[in-house]
């Protein structure tokens, strides 16, 4: 059998007072910003890139247990495209209609726009090409938007890899192996 601890009691003034009370926003979900994100179809990067933000500091932000500021929310609301309550709603929830329709056309987008770049078939490509001029028809923002990645994220070609974010031992450098 477990025992419960009695609530404990804070000290202000010399006096003794209840803990405040707690509900579930408190000790449970904040926020969705992840799988809003996800379901966007909207890459870490990309938003460390809009928000100019390092990607650990985003990782850290999107917990769903993250209290973030207001002015945090905004930027994320800002850089997802989305209503603000999409980000607060509770999890069992879903995106409204129009954000899924969104994410749905942002997804139908990256892959008209990767049979277009990679296709090596004229017909295919005159296809691909009419769709991706009929999607910006529905949403032009979607004009922008690249195909989805083959091998890893794509970079332009002034940003660096992951492998700048890591750091090294000094003695890793100078370790030999046998030595």
């Amino acid at each position: 059998m477990t025992m419960v601890p009695p609530r404990e009691t804070e000290r202000t003034n010399g006096r003794s007072q209840p803990p405040p009370p707690t509900n579930a926003a408190t000790e449970g979900r904040m926020h969705r910003i992840a799988s809003v994100r996800e379901q966007q179809g909207i890459s870490l990067r990309a938003v460390a890139r809009q928000m100019g933000t390092e990607i650990r500091r985003l990782r850290e932000e999107e917990d769903e247990d993250a209290d973030l500021k207001l002015s945090d929310l905004y930027r994320w609301q800002k850089v997802l495209d989305v209503p603000i309550s999409e980000l607060l709603e509770d999890p069992g929830t879903t995106l409204s209609n129009p954000v899924m329709e969104r994410a749905q056309l942002l997804r139908l987008m990256k892959t008209a726009m990767s049979i277009l770049e990679n296709s090596r078939s004229p017909g295919v490509r005159r296809m691909a090409q009419v769709l991706v001029e009929q999607l910006i028809d529905m949403m032009p923002e979607l004009e922008s938007v690249t195909g989805w990645h083959t091998v890893g994220q794509r970079r332009r070609l002034d940003e660096y890899g992951r492998v700048v974010e890591r750091c090294i031992s000094e003695d890793a450098l100078y370790h030999h192996c046998g030595d």
